[in-house]
């Protein structure tokens, strides 16, 4: 697939079905994915933190999560034509997985939030085969590299932050017999119905980040990356 590039940092086009169609064709071929939410305050880090703006490049998939990477695709001409969130992608991975007949794996958050959200997440998708998990609090690497080969997971969701998630996958893939990575950072915690999303019409519009703000005033430096960004995608040639 042919990327766009914002400040450095490679943009999937890809909206969510595509990115299902070409997942199913990578397990097929026997092939590793992996998948990491981009957004403008992660691009603008990346721009200053090489390690970082490799770790996100050298990804499978990096989706559009962040309204301002689709404003950023308009106002260069490019082909992203909707917000592709890291949530709302695992949750759709979580579709297919039950759909096709995929095994799952969650690791990370602590053991009463992977608890309820892998109940929760088998009460949403009859079928669905969460065939193990490990909460985030388990320091022997090595067991829970045993543990996930053992579960014949296809998919692994990892429940880290990012992008300590990410780093994870990244040193553990090659011992890894999963097909699909996906860092989700707090959506065990969406899924286990401890934080709520906001409101469909502030995710629809593409605006959780004002919803977060308006929870969470406190927010409010971390949301000046988004028009120091788009200024910075305005300037670049």
């Amino acid at each position: 697939m042919e990327k766009e590039n914002y400040l450095g940092v490679n943009v999937s086009p890809l909206n969510y079905e595509e990115i299902i169609a070409d997942l199913r064709a990578r397990m097929e071929a026997g092939l590793q994915s992996t998948i990491i939410a981009v957004n403008p305050e992660k691009v603008m880090a990346a721009e200053k933190n090489e390690e970082l703006r490799q770790l996100i490049n050298s990804s499978t998939y990096q989706i559009p999560d962040g309204v301002g990477i689709l404003l950023a695709s308009k106002m260069k001409g490019g082909k992203i034509s909707s917000r592709v969130t890291g949530v709302d992608m695992m949750d759709r991975l979580i579709r297919f997985a039950a759909e096709e007949n995929h095994k799952v794996f969650l690791y990370g958050a602590k053991e009463e939030v992977v608890t309820t959200a892998k109940q929760k997440l088998e009460e949403k998708y009859p079928g669905l085969v969460i065939s193990d998990y490990e909460n985030g609090y388990e320091k022997d690497n090595e067991k829970i590299i045993n543990k996930i080969n053992a579960s014949r997971a296809e998919l692994l969701f990892v429940a880290m932050g990012s992008p300590k998630q990410e780093l994870w996958i990244r040193e553990n893939m090659g011992m890894l017999n999963v097909k699909v990575f996906q860092g989700v950072g707090g959506s065990f915690d969406v899924f286990s119905g401890k934080v709520q999303r906001a409101p469909l019409f502030f995710r629809k519009l593409g605006i959780e980040w004002l919803y977060r703000l308006l929870k969470e005033p406190t927010r409010f430096k971390r949301q000046l990356a988004l028009p120091r960004f788009l200024m910075k995608i305005l300037g670049a040639k």
